[in-house]
């Protein structure tokens, strides 16, 4: 069937004689339409050609790690899956980041000394919050709403964002939300307790609980960790492991400028992205910032060598949530990927997945809202 295709700054039209079909850009993306190449039609998938973008969107992520600018509020700590108030009107004087996995080593190296922080863990007051890679670490009141779990015998050691601290058990330290029974956290000590990032949505005590759709709250906090860390430690390649240990998934962050866009004036014959199906309606075309990442499922021992030489690797983070959301995660990778054309789906033996994070963090400005932002998050 003989096809034309059109190329303007701002639309790509494709003409056939069953049809026309016309994909319009939002006003912060045009293309350049002489930079047209690699126009073919793939059996089963469609077009496919290359162009350069011009796009002036803003990258700038909204840290869910250094929030000491947004303290001195009272904020309400929400479960995400069900809106459950778990800490209620929590006055932060102190949001700090938790310093990296081998502060103390570092430590030592400048001491002429013997270091005075040697084998003391650090314990946020009742007015602080501290942050890792993928949690908080809060000081237990008499606030909170939930029944405190009961500690088993612990073991301290130096707080990290990675090794906050070791526990022996671990039985009778999940914290669990009292209404959906969802795993928010773990108890640290009788006083401290450490909240999952992606179980737990922190609020301004004025406003009300935000209803983000799972899917998309999951994928946006892991991506804005991903391209945290990305930035802050020049690390690619991460583990996902549950909360026991045991690892689910081998992430490789491949670029984090990638871009989504849908049009709303586009045919209707035109299927709709998974990843947007969750995302807020706008009354025009909408550009999200993504991340592209290469992932391999690590279940019932699958690709054990590949996860052994990651383990081993210095360079390679790991990321601790619970086992059930390592689950959730591993679900939405494989619905990205099944997205995807099928001759785009593989890399290397690796799958490739686009990510959104325009879903705002943890922690919000006052003039920041939840939902579509032509400056993405």
């Amino acid at each position: 069937m003989p096809l034309e295709v059109s190329v303007t700054p701002s639309s790509l039209r494709m003409q056939t004689p069953a049809g026309c079909t016309e994909l319009w850009l939002p006003a912060e993306v045009r293309l350049v339409p002489s930079s047209c190449r690699g126009l073919r039609h793939v059996a089963g998938e469609g077009l496919h050609l290359r162009l350069q973008v011009r796009a002036e969107v803003c990258r700038k992520l909204f840290s869910v790690f250094n929030q000491s600018s947004q303290a001195q509020e009272c904020y309400t700590f929400y479960c995400q899956s069900c809106g459950e108030v778990t800490i209620k009107d929590r006055k932060l004087q102190r949001v700090l980041p938790l310093p990296a996995e081998n502060w103390a080593a570092l430590v030592e190296e400048w001491c002429c000394h013997p270091s005075p922080f040697a084998n003391k863990p650090l314990h946020p007051r009742e007015s602080d919050c501290f942050t890792g890679d993928s949690f908080f670490l809060v000081n237990l009141r008499s606030d909170l709403q939930q029944p405190r779990p009961e500690v088993a015998p612990a073991e301290t050691s130096c707080f990290s964002s990675e090794n906050h601290l070791k526990l022996k058990p671990k039985a009778n330290t999940k914290v669990i939300c009292k209404r959906c029974k969802v795993m928010l956290g773990e108890t640290m000590s009788s006083e401290t307790t450490k909240f999952y990032m992606t179980e737990i949505i922190i609020q301004p005590s004025e406003r009300n609980f935000p209803i983000i759709p799972r899917s998309q709250f999951v994928q946006s906090v892991i991506a804005q960790c991903l391209v945290e860390l990305s930035s802050a430690r020049s690390t690619f390649r991460f583990t996902v492991q549950g909360h026991d240990g045991k690892v689910y998934i081998l992430l490789w962050l491949l670029n984090s400028d990638s871009l989504v866009i849908e049009s709303l004036e586009s045919s209707t014959s035109i299927q709709k992205f998974p990843l947007l199906e969750d995302l807020p309606k706008a009354d025009s075309s909408s550009a999200w910032n993504a991340i592209k990442i290469l992932y391999q499922p690590y279940i019932k021992s699958r690709n054990e060598k590949l996860a052994s030489s990651w383990e081993s690797d210095i360079s390679v983070h790991c990321l601790t949530l619970p086992s059930a959301t390592c689950l959730e995660l591993l679900l939405i990778l494989s619905r990205s990927n099944a997205a995807l054309p099928q001759s785009l789906r593989c890399m290397n033996s690796f799958q490739v997945v686009m990510g959104t994070w325009n879903c705002p963090g943890i922690f919000e400005t006052q003039n920041s809202a939840y939902g579509r932002s032509k400056t993405a998050i």
